[in-house]
């Protein structure tokens, strides 16, 4: 994926994002650090068009996503999976089910409304629940989770898609340190495991610097960072958050 020139502007003619570019490659695990206001979630959201861009491009699969129509992109969205900071998951729903709603790109609303999955996608969420460690919660309700298990749910709903890339969304901000760590090791062993790039939020830098290959630093918007972690020494990290207030 190439992000060239990318820009947000929101009321009043606030920029949120100004000119930001740079390439994911196939096996990049790319974390997105910065001061709170950087535009990191901004920046994540614009990839799927949550947030709609006011500039720039976004060339994933050799498209400029910002240049489909909403049914386009609504189809392109199959290939881009998601994992949220507040889960997002449907509270009443089972686990299964709610990993299953991460095929209605595929089945479309009413099929899912009356779980019209094929066996074949029912055998995969089954899969993939087991991959997550989450096999003998199939058939509880989601609101009876944990943080973790309910963070777990969201990547498995997420590789559900078989994406060609993943967002994740600050995966960590509501998990305590010890669950944090276990969560950015899953999903750096499943991006190695199902080869699958990542473009990752997070406010962690340690986590961001333990788990990903490469790291973005944003200031107001602006890129003031992008190389591997072993680059990152204090003067890089004060330089990114210059602007943080205490």
């Amino acid at each position: 994926m190439q992000v060239k020139d990318l820009r947000v502007s929101y009321t009043a003619g606030r920029e949120i994002l100004k000119g930001v570019s740079f390439d994911v490659a196939a096996d990049d695990f790319l974390a997105i650090i910065g001061p709170s206001g950087a535009g990191k979630s901004t920046l994540i959201r614009c990839v799927n068009r949550l947030v709609e861009p006011t500039g720039g491009a976004i060339v994933f699969g050799g498209r400029d996503l910002l240049k489909l129509s909403e049914a386009e992109m609504r189809h392109e969205r199959r290939n881009i999976g998601m994992i949220f900071q507040e889960f997002n998951l449907i509270e009443r729903l089972s686990v299964i089910d709610n990993v299953l709603t991460g095929r209605l790109g595929y089945t479309g609303t009413w099929r899912s409304l009356f779980r019209m999955y094929t066996k074949e996608d029912i055998r995969n969420a089954v899969r993939l629940l087991d991959r997550v460690g989450l096999i003998e919660h199939l058939d509880k309700r989601a609101d009876k989770l944990s943080g973790g298990q309910r963070q777990r749910v969201g990547i498995a709903r997420a590789l559900i898609q078989n994406p060609k890339m993943l967002l994740i969304d600050e995966p960590t901000s509501s998990l305590d340190p010890k669950i944090a760590r276990e969560v950015m090791g899953l999903i750096r062993e499943i991006a190695c495991e199902f080869r699958v790039p990542v473009l990752c939020n997070i406010h962690d830098v340690d986590l961001a610097l333990e788990f990903c290959t490469r790291v973005i630093g944003l200031q107001d918007g602006v890129k003031r960072f992008d190389g591997p972690p072993a680059e990152i020494d204090k003067h890089v990290l004060a330089d990114i958050y210059a602007m943080e207030v205490l």
